[in-house]
């Protein structure tokens, strides 16, 4: 891997995120709050419905190192029910690392569904982990192995409140973000994002496969590069929102 920008030469994933601590920097009333999307060339952000088949190794091991640098991950439903996701820190190694870095050892899964429409079967409600659920639902999930918590909200889950939830009573200072579309629209349109970690696979999907944000911005967000890496023709940029 290489970095390009700003200071060009060689780098590793873990080299250039060793100096990234964005639980250092919390906002007073949220948490600090960056997205993270891999897409292709002609920016969709799935291939057969799912994000895994655009990205490279690479692409994963930036993943799972923007995973160990949050207090909390934060998904849709949609995206929860298309991936599946299990615990997000399996290894003992990784919440040990963790630990070290005054981190909690496991993430805070935390997953927005208006409809408390979700694949209970799916491994993060059996593996461990905590959960927190923000929803509009009156229905209560079924029990599962994995400890689950619920905030309700009325009418639509507010992201706004929920932040301010997360920061005030969870403690959270850093939020990662890993979509899908439509939340990262609805962040973007209140101004919730500060960084957005995107990768550019060198691949064309074509197709009706959203794009990384799905519909329309009150004003457009002007971003500035932060960093550019490049490995085999795939490309690593950090933004921030200015």
């Amino acid at each position: 891997m290489r970095r390009l920008l700003p200071d060009p030469g060689p780098t590793t994933v873990d080299e250039q995120l060793e100096a990234f601590r964005p639980w250092e920097g919390p906002h007073e009333n949220r948490p600090f709050v960056a997205m993270n999307f891999a897409a292709t060339v002609d920016g969709r952000a799935t291939i057969g419905g799912v994000s895994g088949p655009i990205g490279s190794g690479a692409d994963t091991a930036m993943l799972a190192g923007l995973r160990t640098r949050f207090d909390a991950v934060m998904i849709g439903a949609g995206t929860m029910r298309a991936e599946h996701y299990g615990r997000l820190a399996k290894k003992r190694e990784t919440r040990e690392h963790r630990e070290r870095l005054g981190l909690p050892a496991d993430p805070l899964t935390v997953i927005v569904s208006g409809r408390l429409d979700l694949p209970w079967d799916a491994p993060l409600f059996t593996e461990g982990g905590p959960v927190l659920i923000f929803t509009a639902s009156a229905a209560e999930p079924p029990p599962t192995a994995t400890v689950v918590d619920v905030v309700r909200h009325e009418g639509a889950v507010n992201l706004s409140d929920a932040l301010g939830h997360l920061r005030r009573e969870r403690d959270v200072r850093a939020l990662l973000c890993e979509g899908g579309p439509h939340l990262h629209e609805q962040l973007q349109a209140d101004a919730l994002v500060d960084d957005l970690f995107l990768t550019i696979a060198p691949k064309l999907s074509g197709g009706d496969a959203p794009r990384i944000i799905e519909g329309p911005l009150p004003v457009v967000a002007e971003l500035e590069l932060a960093w550019l890496l490049e490995e085999d023709g795939e490309l690593f940029a950090r933004y921030r929102r200015r």
